[in-house]
């Protein structure tokens, strides 16, 4: 029964690494595209496809959906390897890598927009221009996760003021720092806590 859940563990590996191949292929022009890239497009799409429908995690050209499935793929992994190597695994155990792969989720978006809102205050402080094609991008991520914090700090009132704008940037910066550091605390905790031995 063990070596059932090592090779399921096994094969979860193997199709992450297929499906991380198939994003970093993505990146590239469809000109070196060809048979195998076409073969790696039909075994990961159908999943990859599947998180896109029901999340809709799209910000500017960014799509996060692939980020939670892989994320769930590691959990499930992670599932598979314990019971390989125990015999079992308790629902505390469960619950504590649940928890964690939220956490993995929610920490890396996280950061992405952190790295955003920095390279967009950036980019308004040496005068970049926003219409070149790196600017260009970062502006367009950085718009609507600017506006979600505006709304979630000042609701209807929007000033068009330079002033304004650097405020909500600053402001959002240290939301999302003390965010991470303050889950990262909490979730290390709390996974330690929901640790308890195999039964």
């Amino acid at each position: 029964m063990r070596f059932i859940f090592g090779f399921l563990s096994a094969a979860v590996g193997i199709y992450s690494f297929l499906i991380f191949m198939r994003i970093i292929i993505s990146w590239f022009s469809r000109s070196y595209y060809g048979k195998p890239v076409s073969l790696l497009t039909k075994i990961t799409d159908p999943y990859l496809n599947w998180w896109r429908a029901r999340l809709k995690l799209r910000v500017g050209p960014l799509d996060f959906s692939v980020i939670v499935a892989i994320v769930f793929l590691s959990l499930v992994q992670s599932i598979f390897h314990i019971v390989y190597l125990y015999g079992g695994i308790s629902i505390r155990s469960i619950f504590s890598i649940i928890l964690t792969s939220f956490w993995t989720i929610f920490s890396f978006i996280a950061g992405f927009c952190l790295i955003i809102i920095v390279l967009r205050l950036i980019a308004f402080y040496t005068n970049r221009n926003i219409y070149s094609p790196f600017w260009g991008i970062v502006n367009s991520i950085a718009q609507p996760i600017l506006y979600m914090f505006r709304k979630l700090l000042y609701g209807n009132r929007y000033s068009q003021t330079t002033g304004f704008f650097v405020k909500v940037m600053i402001i959002s910066i240290i939301i999302i720092l003390g965010i991470m550091i303050g889950g990262s605390i909490l979730v290390s905790y709390l996974s330690n806590l929901l640790r308890s031995p195999l039964i």
